[in-house]
Parts: C-alpha cells; sequence; structure tokens
C-alpha cells in the first residue's frame, strides 16, 4: 500500500474515532464508529492481514454495530440528550486524557524497538505452516486461547443483560 492511502485510512480513522466520542447523538456516534472499523480493516488489508481485515469489517462493523443499536434503542434517547454539559466531568476527562497521553509519549519515547524494522517471519518454525490463515487462528483460538474467548462470551452476554435490566421502564 502506498503511503498516501495509509494517511488517508489513519487520519480517517482518527477522525471518526474522535467523532464517536464527541458526538452527542448516539446513533450518529455508532455509525461514525463502524466507519472508523472500516478504516481500521482497510490498515490491516494493507499490512497483508486479510483475514483480521475481514473479521474487523463481518464482526465489529457488522454483528457488534447491530447489537450497540439495538442497546441505543432499549435507551431513552431524549432524555440523555436533555442533559446538561458537566464541566466538571469534562476537565476532569481532559486532564486524564491529557496525563495519559504524556505518560504515553514518555514511554514511546524511551522505546527504541519501535524504530526498527519488523524481521520477516520464517513459515518454517511454525508447526502448523501447511494450515490456511483461518486454519491457523482456529486451531489457536480453540487450543491455546480458549478460557479467554469463553470468557470474552460471557462477558458480552452479561453486559447486554445489563443493559436490558438498565432499561427496563418501571410501571406507575
Amino acid at each position: 500500500m502506498s503511503p498516501i492511502l495509509f494517511w488517508v485510512f489513519a487520519i480517517l480513522m482518527l477522525v471518526f474515532a474522535v467523532s464517536v466520542v464527541l458526538n452527542r447523538n448516539p446513533v450518529a456516534s455508532a455509525l461514525s464508529l463502524v466507519v472508523s472499523f472500516l478504516g481500521l480493516a482497510a490498515l490491516f488489508v494493507s499490512l497483508d492481514a486479510f483475514f483480521i481485515g475481514v473479521i474487523q469489517v463481518l464482526v465489529y462493523a457488522g454483528a457488534v454495530m447491530v447489537l450497540f443499536l439495538f442497546i441505543i434503542m432499549l435507551l431513552d434517547v431524549r432524555a440523555e440528550e436533555r442533559r446538561k454539559l458537566n464541566l466538571a466531568a469534562v476537565g476532569g476527562g481532559a486532564l486524564v486524557a491529557v496525563i495519559f497521553a504524556s505518560q504515553l509519549y514518555a514511554v514511546l519515547r524511551r522505546f527504541t524497538l519501535g524504530s526498527q524494522a519488523f524481521p520477516a517471519l520464517d513459515l518454517s518454525s511454525f508447526p502448523d505452516h501447511k494450515l490456511n490463515d483461518v486454519q491457523q487462528v482456529g486451531m489457536t483460538l480453540f487450543t491455546t486461547h480458549n478460557l479467554p474467548f469463553q470468557v470474552v462470551g460471557v462477558l458480552i452476554l452479561v453486559a447486554t443483560v445489563g443493559v436490558v435490566v438498565l432499561s427496563k421502564r418501571e410501571l406507575k
């Protein structure tokens, strides 16, 4: 991928990621998140990680965004839009963001390996180098990373049940 396309997709992704945070309308924020996911998928494809790019579009831009939009529909959006802007919360959030950015800059400035080129992978060192990408990811996911995979599934289920319980309207 040419450097121009890299910068176009990187800037597109970052602009829409900032738009996710700054939008007051949750539906517009969710749609900005979709565009940010698509920009990230394009960056993965540019790194020849085609499987991760396709999964980024299918899982995150597709299924997770449908879940987010379902949760937004359950919430009372009109009550959220009527809320006033809390200046103390905005100031505290800005302070935390500045502290985080300064810490990140300090760590990255001392990280010398980041400026070196990444060596090419030697496929003969992998025992399953004859498998394609999907088979390798599947074998790794269900053998080495089985517990984290199950924990993420339970976490998503608990979050969805929590949103449904919190958005339940009380009868008067």
